[in-house]
């Protein structure tokens, strides 16, 4: 590797550095050699320098990870980090506590948005002794390798100058002899640094270098606490000196007294896609198509695995594969269960703690979906360690009945520590990592179980249950047929008295044969969506009936941004001018839409027309203005041969009509992720959705 002339540069102020500290320092080196350094002994202290900035930026510069075929330079994808204060970790005194605050984020994010975040970069230069705190693929291991590029570029970079950054890994002392300070020398003696241990002596003594210890949870749990006292009476005898360390939450002791600590926080927006256009620095179009993607509504759980660096990793390696994200989202999801349970550790090469013989990933996995189905079918997101160790305990008799006395908390400290996916939120209390995993694992719970008739006549309208009704599409193999044909048959009951019987079979009568490109059952819906936005329908009651107009026909876009602005103008009484243009516009898109057989929307848009020479002033009753809007409504009414009873709805009836139109929808949305549906069946379903059976 030929060095650049910053890399040059760096080596120099390096070398610099190292015959300053020793030779002026005086010591053995400076013995042998004189106080004054001779040429020859410069050149071999620069040629070491430049050979440990390459060393460095070889061993800890670039990023391979979860299968990349080529690697990438860290600085090329690497997003600036901010932290948490470690106290806003333990800000909830209890479940419900944690509840309560989760329910009126009303969003996916386990971390409050509230929560105080300060610059990563900024803090590793505020505070000498820092401890870097997160979760499995938080992005821990990759700060420290930037810190330590950043020191290396002297005055040119953005960390403190006048520190030779040395990395150590700390999972090298689950063998040998712990001995910290052998190991930076030996990083030295590699590079041929002249009198390796002389050098690591003098420079600790003069506190010229920034110390990275990653990985103290790596470290085997029987070497851990040796570990830990080495560490600390290393800081003690060389305090001078710089120190960033890291550790994952869960395995973490608060035993390092001079060390402030903090928490990796999540990936907010700006940090995702300055990541993804970083990832794609060379192709800004795939960029910027991933982003927007990514925050459509079809991505929402999706979006919520990016939050961590390794699983934005994983987005960001499928996407760049295909150009899109897997149409099964279980394909995703699955993929980033087993990251987590499998991959990560193995690539870092982490010991696998092997509590009970037996205990595989499999069965961690079905374990972790039982407790995740009971947590969400419950309703709770949060448990105490003592309500998950137990029935963690319950559960492993049955799956290996052969162990006796089986340690619940010990596993799921195991679990806890190896792979992130039950998190210690406060003191003592836990929920999954990520809610979309908490989903999958339920949905993959309910799809072993054959808990289909029960998910459907339980949740169905239940809106905190879509993204699990998505996925058990997603899992089952054998095809969705038999959950597709529940939800029709349960989505039936909603259409519950005459009147919504009714209006529905109106929508059938008045668009069966009609001329128009869009399916039978988009007809339906469009008609129904229409009668309700004319009604002045609460906006609530629609969103899901235009929801399905759109899923199975997109172009009655039109008709329904123009029933909505009707819709409002009436309601709100404004420009009576405006809502006639509009009255007239959105018949004129219904007549090109062909949705309905027999409406004459030619001989509707004169009469629309002709209301003109009665629009109301502003100076008039309030009841003569509410007379023009009736009649105007009427006009529509008339023209689409609607009794205007049928849309007068009680409270009831319109939440029992909102939620027919969500659980149709939701069919949509679960043939589209099912891996496999007989067309058959899907044909039936779609040709009876919007009508009335008996």
């Amino acid at each position: 590797m030929t060095l650049d002339p910053i890399s040059t540069g760096i080596a120099l102020e390096i070398g610099k550095i190292v015959l300053k500290t020793v030779w002026e320092g005086g010591g053995k080196v400076a013995g042998m050699l004189g106080r004054t350094v001779d040429k020859a002994t410069q050149n071999l202290v620069f040629q070491a320098s430049q050979k440990y900035v390459e060393n460095y930026e070889k061993r800890h510069g670039i990023l391979k990870v979860l299968g990349m075929r080529e690697p990438v330079s860290l600085e090329s994808v690497y997003a600036a980090v901010q932290f948490l204060d470690d106290r806003a970790l333990q800000q909830f005194e209890s479940v419900q506590a944690l509840e309560e605050t989760y329910r009126l984020a009303a969003g996916r994010s386990f971390q409050g948005k509230d929560c105080p975040k300060q610059e990563g970069l900024k803090v590793a230069n505020e505070k000498q002794y820092l401890m870097v705190l997160g979760g499995p693929g938080a992005g821990k291991s990759t700060f420290l390798r930037r810190m330590g590029l950043e020191a290396l570029k002297g005055n040119k970079g953005a960390y403190k100058p006048g520190y030779i950054p040395v990395f150590v890994d700390l999972k090298v002392f689950n063998k040998g002899e712990i001995n910290i300070e052998k190991t930076i020398a030996e990083e030295f003696r590699i590079c041929g640094f002249p009198s390796p241990e002389e050098s690591t002596q003098k420079l600790l003594q003069q506190g010229k270098l920034l110390v990275l210890l990653d990985g103290l949870d790596e470290v085997a749990t029987d070497r851990m606490n040796e570990a830990i006292s080495q560490i600390q009476n290393f800081v003690d005898a060389h305090k001078q000196n710089r120190y960033i360390a890291s550790c994952r939450v869960a395995a973490y002791r608060h035993n390092f007294r001079l060390f402030t600590d903090v928490a990796m926080a999540d990936f907010d927006d700006v940090q995702i896609k300055q990541f993804i256009d970083n990832w794609f620095r060379r192709e800004p179009d795939i960029a910027q198509d991933c982003w927007q993607k990514l925050n459509s509504d079809d991505h929402t759980a999706a979006k919520e695995l990016t939050q961590t660096p390794l699983l934005l990793t994983l987005v960001c390696l499928l996407y760049e594969r295909s150009r899109k994200f897997p149409t099964n989202r279980s394909t995703l999801y699955e993929r980033a269960l087993r990251v987590l349970l499998e991959e990560w550790a193995a690539e870092k090469g982490i010991p696998q703690d092997d509590l009970y013989k037996g205990l595989d990933t499999k069965r961690k996995e079905m374990m972790l979906a039982e407790i995740a189905y009971d947590s969400f079918q419950q309703n709770r997101l949060f448990s105490t360690r003592r309500e998950v160790a137990d029935q963690i305990e319950q559960l492993l008799k049955e799956i290996l009945p052969d162990e006796k006395g089986v340690d619940g908390l010990k596993v799921l400290r195991s679990i806890e520590v190896q792979h992130g996916i039950l998190v210690e939120r406060a003191d003592g209390i836990y929920s999954f990592s990520h809610l979309t995993l908490q989903e999958y694992l339920t949905a993959q719970h309910i799809d072993d179980q054959r808990q289909i008739e029960k998910l459907v006549t339980e949740h169905l309208t239940e809106r905190r249950w879509k993204e699990v009704f998505i996925l058990v599409a997603g899992l089952m193999r054998g095809g969705a047929d038999e959950l597709l044909l529940t939800m029709e048959k349960e989505a039936q009951t909603y259409l519950n008295t005459p009147k919504l019987k009714a209006l529905i079979t109106w929508a059938d009568q008045a668009t069966t044969g009609s001329t128009g490109d869009s399916k039978p059952a988009a007809k339906r819906t469009a008609a129904v969506f229409l009668a309700l936005a004319l009604a002045l329908a609460l906006a609530r009651d629609l969103a899901f009936a235009l929801a399905l107009a759109l899923a199975l026909a997109r172009d009655l876009a039109l008709a329904r941004d123009l029933a909505l602005a009707l819709a409002r103008d009436l309601d709100l009484d404004l420009d009576r001018a405006l809502a006639l243009d509009r009255a007239r516009a959105l018949a004129r898109a219904f007549e090109k839409t062909k949705v309905f057989k027999s409406v004459n929307f030619v001989v509707l848009i004169v009469r629309l027309e002709a209301l003109k020479a009665q629009i109301p002033g502003n100076s008039q009753s309030v009841e003569v203005r509410r007379a023009f809007r009736d009649k105007v409504l009427q006009t529509w009414y008339n023209a689409l041969n609607l009794n205007s009873e049928l849309v007068d709805l009680s409270e009831a009836e319109a939440k029992a009509l909102e939620n027919y139109f969500y659980a149709n929808w939701l069919m949509v949305q679960c043939r589209q992720a099912a891996v496999r549906v007989s067309p058959t069946t899907w044909a039936g379903i779609e040709d009876r959705m919007v009508t009335v059976r008996d």
